[in-house]
């Protein structure tokens, strides 16, 4: 059975996405890297969904439903840079603000639903939600006060939701095609 992740999207990444005129589109591809300027989407394999999550005073919102289809450089992502000056996806440069120019970036192909910035998860959904790590330790969101949540830190990086959570989060956010 596939696993299922969040990741948080910052301000600054959805106010690209809305800025570029990417909201009711579907992006292709996400990217992972191997410095904290990026999420590691090192767990995640092709099946696997991923939601990707944005707080806006205290309101988590649900940007994007994805399932991760391969994580391997394609023709897609044009010609690797020969200098660091270069663009390290040109095929990918509409949606460069999901981290194209990261620390080790890595396009990560997906099959997601469109850009949305008016999904908020119900309170009782975000009180309820829970994480695993490799070693099966579960862990829910800190500092979720009357259904909001006063502190991001919880949800900023790539985590595995527990299959509950994930069945939970699938049935409140709807399918990745309609």
């Amino acid at each position: 059975m596939p696993d299922a992740f969040t990741v948080l999207w910052t301000h600054d990444t959805c106010h690209a996405l809305r800025k570029a005129g990417r909201v009711g589109e579907r992006p292709p591809v996400a990217f992972s890297g191997v410095h904290t300027s990026l999420p590691a989407w090192s767990g995640a394999q092709a099946g696997d969904e991923v939601y990707a999550l944005h707080v806006n005073r205290g309101t988590v919102f649900v940007v994007s439903r994805m399932r991760v289809t391969d994580r391997e450089r394609r023709e897609c992502c044009g010609t690797a840079p020969a200098t660091w000056q270069d663009s390290p996806f040109p095929g990918h440069d509409d949606w460069s603000m999901l981290g194209a120019g990261g620390c080790g970036a890595a396009a990560v192909h997906v099959d997601a639903s469109p850009v949305r910035l008016d999904r908020p998860l119900p309170g009782d959904l975000l009180a309820r939600l829970t994480w695993r790590n490799r070693r099966g330790q579960t862990r829910g969101l800190k500092h979720v006060v009357d259904g909001r949540l006063e502190r991001a830190v919880g949800l900023q990086g790539f985590y595995r939701l527990t299959p509950e959570s994930a069945d939970e989060l699938a049935e409140s956010v709807g399918p990745i095609l309609p």
